[in-house]
């Protein structure tokens, strides 16, 4: 990796994030690190048989290569989102950037720090990139235990919050699965294995499946199918908390887009820094946002059997919409449960015994499979990579990580952090702080002091916890256009990115609205 003459940049991840990092970042030559004998990320190593994509296709898009057939109706599956992302990094000669089969083991920060480290503003001075190199990324290769160490002005995060790291929970000494005769498998574990192998460690099992989010849905839909005939065994789903999922993008005829992804229908919600005459308007319009919220609960009671079941949340919909839990549900998901193959077992607490799974009030479940779709520890990962100090300030004490433009974080100068906010379509999340993150990197803009991101990241936050109790998941999906326009302003963008004032207020936004300015 010889010198270029250009400041050198590390790019860690071949996800989407740190694919459109390598495409917005080209003109540095970029080198991207992937652990993995591919790009892809979690469509490539997190993904089951049966995942598909919970959004349209048009919504889950670069701005600068469409689906070749985004009219499709149908979800793409998890072959096709890879295949898509295939042909954007040949489109855009991005293979030349991709390091394949090298890991990153480690990060050092160079020198003492004094001048750059912890002052008023982030990096040097003020400035993205340094004249010297600020880090050291020590990565292996292949099969190799050898450690080779390379020196950047600057790196990107990218390998996302999600697999590599599973979380695990945890118990008392003799309650957890050293105890339990079966076999016990986190969701991560099972995404390895193929359709023969899934289909044998289940069929004719006694299956428990940990969690009630998308993976374990999509987990319990596969084990039903591999239980159909007369030796098959239901699988039983224990749910700690309780989300709000959605057969289709559609609520009583009406598409999804008009009470989410409209600035209209943003502008009933909060959002940062927001200003009086807002605050006062948002606090006339409670009684609209809930009564959205009830209308879309209405239909969501209608259509599925959660009363039957035991699943409609004590929580309002727009709760869950806000910290990005909405789950879209396989077709055949509750047709599984109606013929007994899938069943439900509410449970605040649990624990392992020798035969199986003890709920909060006793009951015993027997199982031969222990699934935990728990989740993964994507501030683990940071952790494992990042030197201190800055391994100890990832997240602040509300448990997020304080990202300003949902990239920067404050005391962590010349490095940028992209895929670690949330909204209805990471795709368009990440690459417009990709967009902007090279603006930045040319001098286009400068970042504000570092107590001024922090005053930024702090309101977000609290915005959050007003909005809903899940916000640890930092998820900007109710002001998510808002966020938007604020980067387009320090980019130089109109934030206004429709033709008219009717399409602005009731037109949905999405990566096609973000596309250069034709002055660029």
């Amino acid at each position: 990796m010889e010198k270029s003459g250009k400041p050198r940049v590390a790019i860690i991840g071949g996800g989407i994030s740190g694919l459109a990092a390598a495409k917005e970042l080209r003109w540095l030559e970029p080198v991207l690190f992937e652990a993995t004998d591919s790009i892809g990320g979690v469509w490539r190593h997190c993904s089951f048989r049966s995942t598909r994509l919970q959004t349209p296709r048009p919504d889950y898009e670069f701005s600068d290569y469409q689906w070749s057939d985004r009219n499709d109706a149908t979800f793409p599956t998890h072959i096709e989102i890879l295949e898509y992302l295939h042909g954007y990094a040949t489109h855009f000669d991005l293979w030349r950037f991709i390091k394949l089969q090298t890991k990153v083991v480690g990060i050092r920060s160079i020198g003492d720090g004094r001048e750059t480290w912890f002052t008023e503003l982030w990096g040097d001075k003020g400035r993205a990139i340094p004249d010297q190199p600020a880090w050291e990324v020590g990565v292996v290769t292949g099969h190799s235990d050898t450690v080779q160490w390379y020196k950047f002005e600057f790196i990107v995060m990218c390998i996302g919050k999600y697999g590599d790291i599973p979380n695990m929970p945890k118990f008392p000494p003799g309650e957890g699965a050293e105890i339990f005769r079966g076999k016990v498998m986190h969701s991560l574990d099972y995404c390895k294995l193929d359709e023969d192998a899934t289909k044998e460690l289940m069929k004719g099992k006694k299956v428990v499946i940990i969690g009630y989010k998308k993976s374990s849905i999509d987990l319990a839909v596969e084990c039903a199918e591999a239980n159909r005939g007369e030796d098959g065994q239901p699988c039983t789903m224990v749910i700690r908390t309780l989300h709000w999922t959605v057969p289709s993008y559609s609520i009583w005829g009406l598409p999804f887009f008009l009470f989410f992804s409209t600035r209209f229908s943003q502008f009933l919600h909060e959002r940062p820094n927001q200003g009086l005459m807002k605050s006062l308007a948002s606090h006339l319009l409670t009684p609209l946002r809930r009564g959205v919220s009830k209308f879309i609960e209405s239909y969501l009671t209608w259509k599925l059997p959660l009363d039957k079941y035991g699943l409609k949340p004590d929580h309002p919909f727009v709760e869950d919409y806000a910290s990005c839990q909405m789950a879209i549900l396989p077709e055949n998901f509750f047709a599984e449960a109606d013929e007994g193959r899938i069943m439900f077992k509410r449970s605040s607490q649990w624990r392992f015994w020798e035969g199986g799974v003890v709920l909060d009030d006793d009951t015993k479940l027997e199982a031969d499979v222990v699934f935990l779709a728990t989740g993964f520890d994507g501030k683990q990962k940071l952790r494992s990579v990042l030197p201190e100090p800055y391994r100890g300030l990832i997240v602040d004490s509300s448990g997020v990580m304080p990202l300003y433009r949902g990239t920067i974080h404050p005391l962590i100068p010349h490095m940028a952090f992209v895929g670690y906010i949330e909204s209805v379509s990471n795709l368009h999340t990440s690459e417009l702080r990709c967009k902007w993150l090279g603006r930045l990197l040319k001098g286009h803009f400068q970042l504000p002091s570092v107590e001024a991101m922090f005053r930024q990241t702090r309101e977000e936050i609290e915005v959050m916890k007003r909005t809903t109790r899940f916000y640890r998941r930092h998820c900007i999906s109710t002001y998510s256009i808002n966020h938007s326009d604020d980067m387009c302003e320090e980019m130089g963008w109109s934030p206004w990115r429709k033709g008219s004032w009717l399409s602005e207020a009731f037109s949905a936004y999405n990566n096609q609205d973000y596309k250069e300015d034709k002055s660029e």
